[in-house]
């Protein structure tokens, strides 16, 4: 098993928390991780019709079964279990007594705003990170290989074929997770929608396109765009408010949280193809930013990640934020460092005035640098935990 850094994320909450938390796409590992961090707990799944029949008829009932606590996975599938969970954590506030496990944001963590608030410790588990899989000696050599690939656990524990698995995974994702969130009448014009997302990862967020390319109402894009980011498929990037004296972009940024699936989504079957594909970029540039994000989810942190780009279309990929310092952070595919990939970080520092401040650059290449004040970084060395801090 290759171990998570989140796992001491929860084993840090459980001291404090009666309820752990641990939300994410499916198949991101959520079940694995609830079991390996707290193993002596009994494990329910609410998958099962059985049980999750039971725990709607008798929730107290199911409950007093395990006065040692349990772990609850796909906690979500009966909402009638958050009250009852309230009473007996309040009676009995030992920290870590119950594990509940979701892949919805909007039914478990709905729940639990609704009644375990202050109660809850919440980690939020994407798919492997390149340092778990470093670590694991498991990460790709070759940068194609994993944009490719993604990091979804399966592909790494099991003899399958990234289009085998995406295909599934599209259609378990559209005939389970789907229908309980959304009424899609025609689900070929949802596929559809996903695909047009796809081809516009890394891209400023235009719904009135979307709505227009796949024959859907702007109402019905921004409601299919937060299914999406309630089942973690995709998230969006928000442009930082501080100006430079320069009128700013106020429209997110649109990200796939997985590259595989987005390059599966994009008709890509061979990593090869990336070698030339027109989306490389996008794709390298969505690689490196949910690195930044999972460093911050890993740790239970609420991201400080944002982009910058002016009307004059100055851009800077990612800007992370720590208190009233920012950190700039280029992101460019080349496998060669040409000065030119420095542009935009030295009109950044011009217009902040702030020269002396650090900033990165992340690019496909095999060299790592310092030029100045910016650190230059291949993708294999990346650390966005250390970069973060």
């Amino acid at each position: 098993m290759i171990e998570r850094d989140s796992g001491r994320t929860l084993k840090r909450l459980a001291r404090g928390f009666p309820i752990l938390a641990i939300t994410g796409p499916r198949q991101s590992g959520k079940t694995t991780l609830a079991k390996a961090v707290f193993p002596q707990k009994p494990y329910l799944s609410l998958e099962d019709p059985d049980m999750r029949m039971l725990a709607e008829d008798d929730p107290r009932g199911l409950l007093s079964r395990f006065p040692d606590g349990v772990v609850l996975d796909e906690a979500q599938r009966a909402p009638k279990l958050f009250s009852y969970l309230q009473t007996i954590v309040d009676k009995d506030m030992l920290p870590g007594k119950f594990v509940l496990t979701g892949s919805q944001q909007f039914g478990l963590l709905s729940g639990i705003s609704q009644s375990l608030a202050g109660r809850v410790g919440l980690v939020q588990l994407l798919p492997f990170s390149m340092s778990e899989l470093k670590t694991a000696k498991r990460l790709c050599d070759n940068l194609s290989d994993l944009l490719f690939c993604g990091q979804y656990p399966p592909l790494y524990d099991r003899d399958l074929l990234p289009a085998d698995w995406f295909a599934g995974y599209m259609a378990t994702y559209i005939e389970r997770d789907l229908r309980q969130l959304i009424n899609v009448k025609d689900l070929s014009v949802f596929q559809r929608f996903v695909k047009m997302c796809a081809a516009r990862t890394g891209q400023l967020l235009n719904l009135s396109s979307l709505a227009t390319d796949c024959g859907i109402t702007h109402n019905t894009a921004s409601s299919w765009i937060s299914v999406l980011e309630a089942s973690y498929i995709v998230f969006l990037l928000k442009p930082h408010y501080r100006n430079f004296n320069k009128r700013l972009v106020k429209t997110p940024k649109l990200y796939f949280c997985d590259t595989g699936f987005a390059a599966w989504l994009l008709g890509i079957r061979d990593p090869e193809q990336l070698s030339f594909h027109a989306q490389r970029g996008a794709l390298f540039e969505t690689l490196i930013i949910t690195e930044f994000l999972k460093a911050h989810l890993n740790q239970g942190m609420q991201p400080n990640l944002y982009f910058w780009r002016d009307s004059k279309g100055l851009e800077i990929d990612l800007v992370l934020e720590d208190g009233d310092l920012l950190k700039p952070v280029e992101i460019k595919s080349g496998q060669t460092f040409v000065p030119e990939f420095l542009a935009n970080l030295e009109k950044w520092s011009e217009l902040s005035g702030k020269s002396d401040l650090p900033a990165l650059l992340v690019y496909g290449g095999e060299q790592e640098m310092v030029k100045g004040k910016i650190k230059i970084l291949p993708w294999r060395k990346l650390s966005a935990k250390r970069e973060s801090s």
